[in-house]
């Protein structure tokens, strides 16, 4: 059973469907926050636990103590993907525009994602293109799709967005 209605993104503001392991066959796929299994993934999740169980929200930023104290003690650096380091930025969008606006937008990504993996992954480029799909714009993910359909390499076309928008797909070992 599902602790949350949409799964793809965490309460803490992960972005649960553009994480790799929410890709990955297998017993170590993560099924998104509080999706079915999420308790034997990831046992004690302070965020679930307060946001979801306790209070029924889905995120954080819907709560009226956003944001609390766990944001200080518990968010930054802890995993090497870029999923992480996003939670407070998608927490200040989901405020600004709401959690239907954002699902929206991440909807749009996850379909990109879910496109490149189907189409254009050669068994190497998972985390590229979960990185891309998390770091770069909706219009630039649509954009390299459309010229990857066109015959040009799906990898190289981000990397060119992505000099364009001044970010950077590297992904740390």
């Amino acid at each position: 059973m599902s602790l949350k209605k949409h799964p793809t993104i965490g309460c803490c503001g992960i972005d649960c469907g553009l994480c790799p392991r929410y890709y990955t066959a297998g017993t170590s796929r993560c099924p998104g926050c509080g999706g079915e299994g999420f308790e034997q993934v990831h046992p004690s999740c302070s965020f679930l636990t307060c946001c979801a169980k306790k209070k029924g929200l889905e995120v954080c930023a819907e709560c009226a103590d956003y944001p609390c104290g766990k944001f200080d003690k518990e968010t930054g650096e802890r995993d090497s993907f870029v999923t992480h380091k996003r939670v407070l930025s998608n927490q200040r969008l989901i405020a600004e525009i709401g959690l239907d606006a954002f699902l929206a937008q991440q909807t749009e990504r996850i379909a990109f994602l879910e496109a490149a993996l189907e189409r254009h992954d050669n068994g190497r480029n998972k985390g590229y293109f979960c990185l891309a799909a998390a770091l770069l714009s909706v219009d630039s993910l649509k954009k390299a799709l459309s010229l990857a359909e066109q015959g040009e390499n799906l990898r190289e076309v981000l990397k060119r967005f992505a000099d364009t928008e001044g970010q950077e797909l590297v992904l740390k070992k």
